[in-house]
C-alpha cells in the first residue's frame, strides 16, 4: 500500500515536471530571444568586471612586490653571488611570514622602527634611508629581478632555516652578539 502511494505521487511529480519542461520549451520556441540573449550579456559583463579587475590588481600588486624584493637584493646584495643573493631574498621572505613583521613584501623592505641612540625612525635595510634611484637597466638588475622572481614562487616556505637577520661580514652590531650564527653565505653572517 505505501509502496503504491510513493509510486502514485513519484509519477505524478515526474508528470507535472515533464508537463512543465514541455510547456517552457514549446513557448520558448515560440518566443523572441533576443531580451534573454542582451539579459545574458549585461549580466556576463557584470560579472566579468569585478573578477578581471581583481586580477589587473592582484597581478598589480604581485609586481610590486617582486620590485621591492628585487630592489632589496640589488641594494643589500648586487656584488654577491647567487646564493648570496638567495639568502638576502630568504631574510626578506622569512620576516613577511614571521609574526615579528609586517606582511607583505613591500612593507618589510621600506620597514622604519624607533632608534634609541639616532633618536629617529630608520629603516630596516640601510639603503631604503637614500633616494637614489637605481640603475635599472643594468645586468645585475635582471639578475636580481630573476632571483626575486623564482623566491617569490617559494615566498610561503621557510627558507635558509628560518633567517630573519643579517648583516656584512666587516661590521659587528651590537644585537648580533645575542644572536647565534647559522650561515655565512659571501660577505654576509645569518641568524635566526
Amino acid at each position: 500500500m505505501v509502496q503504491e502511494r510513493i509510486k502514485k505521487l513519484f509519477l505524478t511529480v515526474s508528470s507535472f515536471f515533464s508537463y512543465a519542461w514541455h510547456n517552457f520549451y514549446f513557448h520558448w520556441q515560440l518566443k523572441d530571444k533576443t531580451g534573454y540573449f542582451l539579459l545574458a550579456a549585461f549580466i556576463f559583463v557584470v560579472v566579468s568586471i569585478p573578477a578581471l579587475t581583481y586580477q589587473l590588481v592582484k597581478y598589480k600588486n604581485i609586481q610590486q612586490d617582486i620590485k621591492c624584493l628585487a630592489l632589496n637584493i640589488f641594494h643589500e646584495a648586487r656584488s654577491e653571488s647567487t646564493a648570496g643573493q638567495q639568502a638576502v631574498a630568504s631574510v626578506t621572505l622569512n620576516r613577511v611570514n614571521s609574526k615579528r613583521y609586517p606582511n607583505t613584501i613591500c612593507e618589510v623592505v621600506y620597514e622604519k622602527r624607533w632608534d634609541r641612540i639616532r633618536k629617529r625612525y630608520v629603516g630596516q635595510f640601510s639603503w631604503t634611508e637614500f633616494d637614489r634611484p637605481p640603475k635599472l637597466k643594468s645586468k645585475a638588475w635582471y639578475k636580481a629581478w630573476k632571483i626575486a622572481e623564482q623566491a617569490y614562487q617559494e615566498k610561503d616556505k621557510k627558507q635558509l632555516k628560518g633567517a630573519i637577520f643579517y648583516h656584512a661580514r666587516y661590521i659587528k652590531p651590537s644585537w648580533a652578539r645575542k644572536k647565534k650564527p647559522i650561515a655565512r653565505i659571501g660577505r654576509h653572517i645569518f641568524y635566526k
